[in-house]
């Protein structure tokens, strides 16, 4: 999807949680699932990134958290449903908790959300959910960022070059602008973001 694309789909996905959802997934080059299962332990604002634990391949990684992504997800939060929060630790509750409790919303209510965005934005190429991830690293490659960061970014488990990938620094990854940060805003103001050095 071209930035223009991705701009008109978060726009179109007026209320925040689908917004959030949808910015974590372009935003972190996420997976649906690991969108989904993100908790608020996963979060380090002080350091600049998101944790993202036991994902495919069992693998622990960090990517970017901009400037921009972490004043929505704040802007989220007093939104956030709360019915299931009894007994569980701050940390442990789920960003996006799904209608069951102790349990996420699922990839399959995530799918549809995007879908309806999509549609409001008037995008009728053949795109899914992965079409954020995809653009993601698209977008980051355009920009220059080497390869070897964005399959770190991404959690890539090429046999041959994960320990390369992985060792890359959380100080680099926070300090990494996030493609998010480059889209337009409806206003014709750019969000504010981390500038790569």
């Amino acid at each position: 999807m071209s930035r223009d694309e991705i701009a008109a789909l978060l726009d179109a996905a007026k209320a925040l949680k689908p917004k959030a959802m949808l910015s974590l997934a372009y935003g972190c080059g996420l997976r649906a699932g690991e969108v989904v299962r993100l908790k608020v332990g996963d979060i380090d604002s002080g350091q600049g990134i998101i944790r993202i634990i036991q994902s495919k391949g069992r693998k622990d990684r960090h990517v970017m958290l901009s400037d921009g992504l972490l004043e929505l997800l704040r802007r989220y939060w007093p939104e956030r449903s709360k019915r299931h929060d009894i007994g569980i630790p701050p940390e442990e509750r789920y960003l996006f908790p799904g209608r069951t409790a102790g349990r996420p919303l699922t990839t399959r209510q995530f799918n549809r959300l995007f879908h309806e965005a999509r549609k409001r934005a008037g995008i009728t190429k053949p795109v899914n959910i992965r079409s954020l991830r995809h653009s993601f690293a698209t977008h980051l490659l355009e920009a220059g960022v080497d390869v070897r960061v964005i399959q770190a970014l991404l959690g890539h488990a090429n046999p041959l070059s994960t320990a390369r990938y992985t060792r890359v620094a959380t100080g680099l990854i926070a300090g990494l602008s996030s493609p998010i940060d480059l889209l337009e805003v409806p206003s014709g103001k750019r969000c504010k973001g981390k500038t790569t050095t």
